[in-house]
């Protein structure tokens, strides 16, 4: 058995022309504020990334780039400054932030309505009653795949690794609310093999290099791999899952790169559509 790829690049290419299409029917095009705080290389490429595919789409993207050192009550009088024009209708703050900034505080203080990553209280808080407005722009990429692949989700049993309130929270509450049995598993999990064995869907989110082996999974599993981590030895990217066995047993599994990475951004760009709806009274 050879595992069928889910190909992430191609999803997301097609739901970017979607995207396109759809906004060229707008009155005006959604605007996008990118913040961007000190000089972090991966956070420069993830932005720049950004830019580049809100303008293929039809989105105005700007973003505003800050000192490493500016302080925390500078970067709230930016975000407030934000929240108060009427023609920006999304807001994402790239993260990490320096150590000095209260992350929370700075999440925090943007309008829910213009919260494009979905990290807001406000917007987890709905998240979590079955009622999304603006959701993780990853773990709605994730189901997204899992919809485009036509991977059944209701009455599955699905294993989340990982139980950070960017990935693995949102994660779990949306298969939930797509009817899934879920399980969370973190660091302090035991006998992890014996779970995730079990698991017709399985997300990884762990940060180890090829930790999850044959072992690990079943026969005929759904396997999406979150994780980006660097292999220093071969100078390549893999993910958290050892792709060449796993596929022999997997249904359907997500490379890396090219899996979950390209959605993330794709559901960025379709957030800010869904913001710019929502502030035009479009949608409830």
């Amino acid at each position: 058995m050879t595992a069928k790829i889910i190909d992430g690049k191609k999803t997301a290419q097609k739901i970017r022309l979607e995207l396109k299409r759809e906004i060229q029917n707008l009155k005006t095009k959604p605007e996008l504020r990118v913040i961007l705080v000190g000089n972090n290389p991966a956070s420069q490429i993830y932005v720049k990334n950004k830019e580049k595919y809100a303008s293929e789409v039809g989105i105005k993207s700007e973003t505003i780039r800050l000192p490493e050192d500016i302080t925390e009550e500078k970067l709230l009088k930016q975000i407030k400054k934000l929240n108060k024009d009427k023609h920006i209708n999304g807001i994402l703050v790239q993260l990490p932030l320096p150590s000095h900034i209260n992350e929370f505080s700075v999440i925090n203080a943007i309008a829910p309505e213009k919260d494009v990553d979905g990290f807001t209280i406000y917007n987890k808080g709905l998240l979590s009653i079955g009622k999304p407005a603006l959701t993780p722009c990853t773990p709605l990429g994730i189901i997204e795949l899992l919809k485009q692949y036509k991977v059944n989700i209701a009455s599955k049993n699905a294993v989340v690794i990982g139980r950070s309130n960017i990935v693995g929270k949102p994660m779990a509450q949306l298969l939930l609310n797509e009817d899934a049995t879920v399980t969370i598993c973190h660091s302090k999990t035991k006998n992890l093999a014996e779970i995730t064995a079990n698991a017709d869907i399985l997300i990884s989110a762990v940060g180890k290099p090829k930790f999850i082996g044959k072992k690990y999974v079943k026969k005929g599993v759904t396997v999406i791999d979150v994780a980006m981590n660097r292999d220093t030895k071969n100078n390549r990217w893999v993910g958290d899952v050892d792709f060449d066995n796993v596929s022999k047993v997997a249904k359907f599994i997500t490379p890396v790169p090219g899996g979950v990475g390209p959605m993330t951004i794709a559901m960025l760009l379709k957030n800010t559509v869904q913001a710019y709806k929502i502030q035009k009274k479009m949608v409830k």
